[in-house]
């Protein structure tokens, strides 16, 4: 794909709100378009992705992880969130996967999304969620955009969480 092409596509994409046929082309964006245009090309994502959000609250509805615009969302909110735990924006982050975690009806997502609650609640850094918490072997056989498995460490903090609600 040449990148006249490419664009008439991201642009179509955009207009349309396609966030899900904006992945699609992610690789050949990689490939055609410089770092500045690449960068636009996420914040368009985001931008979608949070407009998207804001109309789900609004409307007090949850995503269906099987509506393909509703996983790119999820997706990109969910990266946007990680980028934030990433930067040590810690609070940020764990607001983030606050919201992301009731905004699904896919049980298996909002469990996860609790427990990167919990852990960044905690003031666990991602690089120690990664490395203690969350089974990345498990997680990338099971194919999922978001990290969904976890080590026996997961427990004794969902435990911990647990007894810290019923003491306050």
């Amino acid at each position: 794909m040449d990148k006249e092409e490419l664009k008439s596509k991201i642009l179509q994409a955009q207009q349309n709100s396609d966030i899900a046929l904006l992945y699609v082309l992610e690789q050949n964006a990689h490939e055609v378009l410089d770092e500045k245009t690449l960068q636009s090309y996420y914040t368009n994502i985001l931008d979608l992705a949070l407009q998207r959000l804001t109309d789900t609250l609004e409307n007090h509805i949850k995503m269906d992880m099987n509506e393909v615009q509703d996983f790119a969302t999820l997706r990109a909110l969910y990266e946007y969130a990680i980028e934030h735990y990433s930067a040590g924006e810690i609070s940020d982050a764990c607001a983030l996967f606050e919201v992301l975690s009731g905004l699904s009806n896919d049980e298996k997502f909002s469990k996860a999304l609790r427990l990167h609650t919990i852990a960044s609640k905690e003031k666990i850094s991602l690089d120690d969620f990664i490395a203690n918490i969350a089974d990345i072997e498990t997680t990338q056989k099971c194919g999922t955009f978001y990290i969904s498995e976890f080590t026996k460490k997961a427990q004794k903090l969902l435990d911990n969480s647990k007894d810290n609600g019923k003491s306050k």
